[in-house]
């Protein structure tokens, strides 16, 4: 009896194994991040001839910028770079073990590495790859150790040419590794394509194409099995092939599946499933590759603007660059996990990745969250741009300031294809965007406008029609004298390399001279077109162009944008520029560090313009107070005793940095206050120390910001809102001077993996708790515990305090600490102290 009571339990247990065991004889992606050695040098070094003892052992992703000083004597070159030095040559080594059968494959991926990269096997040279932006890979087999001992990888980065882009890029292996070991029959990295043709409430048709290697030299018969597994992981669907495939070629196959009653991916619930495809041998299990997918729909129309999953509905986008503050560009996933959650909190659901493409971990979040995503593919085409400052690029000519224009011709089609094949599975990309302002660096597209070199015109190029009317422009673009590459000719053969890998998703661009672009042939290869800061163009285009989608692709976070959008159904959606503050592309002086047009500054703290959007964009009631002296105020008191804007009309044409605001209550008796409320409520009360200073309501304000002229008393300013009959309270108090430091962990717990982090946040505050935001300290933080320091940051934008510290000084008595988990799981403790302050304890636990 015991023994069939065994053997029973046995069949049981093997009716589940198919994809227990697929997974065991799955293609080995092995994280290949850790135990690096790093080695930075100004001069051009051969890799053999630089000492061991040079080297110190780093962890991927790495970037080695953003462990410098910010250099006030760089002000010159660095605007891209923020003023972080980041000249040199960096070199990278790993020694592995590795034992390959004569049935195997090895490759190594690289997900991103700036820049002009040469990776080398065992002193044999793999490749050059100029892009930093695209995931790339190389077959490691034939040069691998025979006895799979003492392999060694090296890479050599040389990023002497260190103000290449307009922003900060950061420089290093900055994205994720993987060493990938298969049987010489197996499905090949980025040899999947899921797409839903069909879907309804009651089923999907999943498609997938697969693409089938065969490494060996003799013909082989297989079967390709795959199965769909839901979140859950139930099998809800599979399907099996069988074919024949030639030695040392490959096979493509078409696979198509029904779903029944399918889980729709939408930003309300980010369903995913997984495809988990078997390559079959003799019944062996050889190879199995992973799938994740969503099952949406998405549509475009020139008239109602963005469908998803049939459903209207308005694109609430940031752009976003590709630093994350302190950690620079080697961004841990929880960073961007908590920034994304910020925003999405305020009402953002789409991002659009600026200037360049995603990482492979961003868009798993993106899918995992619900965000949608705009990946942009270049910032330079045929032609370079400027890196100081935009629109001169005859100063663009110098060494470091070569960019990716220089590879363009001959490397364009292969960054493309990588980025497409890698990413197309990825439900949250809803949108393939070949370029962002390109038009300038083609100097007779921007002559045609006659926004520029027009003497004769009085315009303001934000907020007139252009100056040439269509036929004019048509005209100059066909007298006017060409340059060696056509905008329209180069859009045309990019929108092609995209379309013969995906034609799921629509192409757009980034058109900072659209009036120009609509008639060089350059809109003729976007299904979507996409206005940078044209606003002011929408009805011209619908007009003028019926048959085009039109969205907002770059704009400024402010009302007048949105509010134009809302009045407009044929307007999908915008891009704000931007989402977080981000280092580079400065225009101020020493020693401004970021360009501070973001909703968040770059710790992650709101500013007033996330406030402002989240009262545009989220339904749920909520209120922010700013505050601020009258006197450096947009507003004013007018004779009746009334706040009024000073200037009644500079809402409709605000830029790109929010009006200085504060969000505390700390000023001087009887000063006027300018009170300003951000918020969707239809009518607010304000108290002052119980004491109403009466009501109003949102539709009194025509540039949607509440307004109250207040004489400053001690005490609490109490804000008191209703919407849709709910209703909700906001208030500040006045501090005062600093007497405790207050410590939050957004993260209670975090895994012992060398990946998962820990945000602290550190609060000045009085003596009854009371945050304090006039008074700020220089503050030490110490571990006790084997997590890393990642760095601390305030987020000001003048702050040149070293990321990579334990020492922070607060702004507005605030101040951001990041710390990372080793492999050793224990309680961490987290001290904050500062000067005349009591010490204050946080404790993390990692497991």
């Amino acid at each position: 009896m015991r023994k069939f009571q065994i053997l029973f339990l046995a069949f049981i247990t093997c009716l589940g194994c198919n994809h227990s065991d697929a997974q065991k004889k799955s293609s080995q992606k092995t994280d290949f991040n850790l135990n690096w050695n790093f080695y930075l040098s100004q001069e051009n070094e051969a890799i053999a001839s630089i000492p061991d003892n040079q080297y110190k052992t780093v962890n991927l992703p790495h970037d080695w910028i953003i462990e410098q000083a910010f250099d006030s004597t760089l002000v010159n070159d660095a605007h891209a770079t923020g003023y972080l030095p980041s000249k040199g040559y960096g070199y990278y080594k790993k020694s592995f073990d590795l034992k390959v059968s004569e049935n195997e494959v090895v490759y190594i991926l690289f997900d991103g590495i700036y820049n002009n990269s040469e990776v080398y096997i065992n002193g044999i040279k793999l490749g050059f790859h100029p892009y930093g932006y695209s995931p790339f890979y190389y077959d490691l087999t034939p040069h691998l150790n025979k006895n799979g001992k003492n392999n060694i990888v090296s890479v050599k980065i040389d990023h002497t040419r260190y103000a290449d882009s307009r922003w900060y890029t950061g420089a290093g292996i900055y994205r994720n590794v993987k060493l990938i070991t298969a049987n010489k029959l197996h499905v090949p990295v980025w040899g999947t394509f899921v797409t839903t043709p069909k879907v309804s409430k009651a089923i999907a048709t999943v498609q997938l194409d697969i693409k089938v290697n065969n490494d060996f030299s003799s013909e082989e018969a297989i079967s390709v099995k795959t199965q769909i597994f839901d979140a859950d992981n139930n099998n809800v669907a599979q399907t099996t092939n069988t074919l024949k495939i030639n030695g040392n070629t490959s096979k493509e196959i078409q696979q198509n599946i029904e779903i029944e009653n399918p889980k729709l991916w939408d930003i309300t619930n980010p369903n995913l499933y997984k495809a988990v495809t078997s390559i079959i041998k003799n019944d062996e299990v050889v190879d199995t590759h992973q799938t994740n997918f969503g099952i949406r729909t998405i549509k475009f129309d020139a008239d109602t603007g963005f469908f998803l999953n049939g459903v209207n509905m308005k694109i609430k986008g940031v752009c976003l660059h590709h630093d994350g503050g302190l950690v620079g560009a080697a961004v841990p996933k929880g960073v961007w996990k908590r920034r994304l959650q910020i925003l999405k909190d305020g009402g953002t659901n789409a991002i659009r990745v600026s200037h360049n493409p995603a990482s492979t971990q961003f868009l798993d979040l993106c899918d995992e969250m619900g965000l949608l995503v705009q990946d942009e593919l270049f910032d330079e085409w045929d032609n370079p741009k400027d890196k100081r400052f935009n629109q001169n690029e005859s100063k663009s000519t110098d060494y470091i300031t070569r960019g990716y224009g220089e590879h363009f011709q001959e490397w364009a089609q292969k960054d493309l294809k990588n980025v497409i094949l890698s990413h197309r599975n990825h439900p949250s990309i809803f949108q393939w965007s070949i370029g962002n302002e390109i038009e300038w660096t083609y100097p007779r597209n921007a002559a045609a406008t006659g926004f520029f070199n027009n003497m004769d015109w009085k315009g303001n190029y934000f907020w007139s029609e252009p100056p040439h009317t269509t036929e004019e422009i048509k005209r100059q673009l066909e007298t006017l004298p060409k340059g060696k590459y056509d905008i329209g000719e180069t859009a045309q053969k990019l929108s092609k390399w995209v379309k013969e890998l995906d034609t799921t998703r629509p192409v757009t661009a980034n058109l900072i001279l659209p009036s120009a672009s609509h008639l060089s042939g350059y809109t003729d290869a976007l299904d979507v077109v996409g206005y940078s800061y044209r606003r002011v163009l929408y009805d011209y285009g619908h007009e003028n162009y019926p048959d085009k989608p039109i969205m907002g692709t770059e704009n400024l976070a402010q009302y007048h944008e949105w509010k134009a959008i809302m009045e407009r159904p044929f307007i999908s959606g915008t891009f704000l520029w931007t989402g977080i503050d981000y280092m580079g592309e400065i225009r101020d002086p020493w020693p401004v560090r970021v360009q501070p047009s973001g909703l968040l500054d770059t710790a992650g703290f709101k500013k007033g313009s996330y406030y402002m959007m989240q009262s545009l964009w989220t339904d749920a009631p909520m209120i922010h107070i700013a505050t601020q002296n009258i006197e450096k105020s947009l507003n004013k008191i007018d004779e009746s005793g009334t706040i009024v804007a000073k200037d009644p009309k500079k809402w409709e044409h605000s830029l790109w940095e929010w009006q200085d605001v504060n969000a505390h209550w700390n000023y001087n008796e009887n000063d006027m206050i300018s009170v300003e409320i951000y918020s969707n409520c239809d009518e607010i009360e304000l108290f002052l120390n119980d004491k109403s200073l009466g009501k109003k309501r949102l539709s009194d304000f025509e540039d949607h910001i509440y307004k109250w002229g207040v004489p400053f008393k001690a005490g609490k300013l109490v804000a008191k809102g209703i919407k849709d009959g709910q209703k909700i309270i906001y208030e500040i108090t006045t501090a005062r001077k600093a007497a405790k430091i207050k410590l939050t962990c957004e993260e209670k717990t975090i895994e012992a993996n060398h990946y998962d982090v820990a945000h602290i946040t550190m609060q000045l505050t009085d003596g009854d708790g009371n945050p304090v935001k006039t008074d700020d300290r220089l503050i030490t933080f110490e571990i006790k515990g084997s997590a890393k320091i990642l760095g601390v940051d305030n987020g000001w934008k003048k702050s040149v305090e070293t990321f990579q510290s334990n020492k922070s000084t607060t702004h507005n008595g605030k101040t951001l600490l990041i710390i990372q988990a080793s492999d050793t799981p224990e309680d961490i403790t987290i001290t904050a102290s500062a000067e005349g302050i009591e010490k204050q304890n946080i404790t993390i636990s990692i497991k």
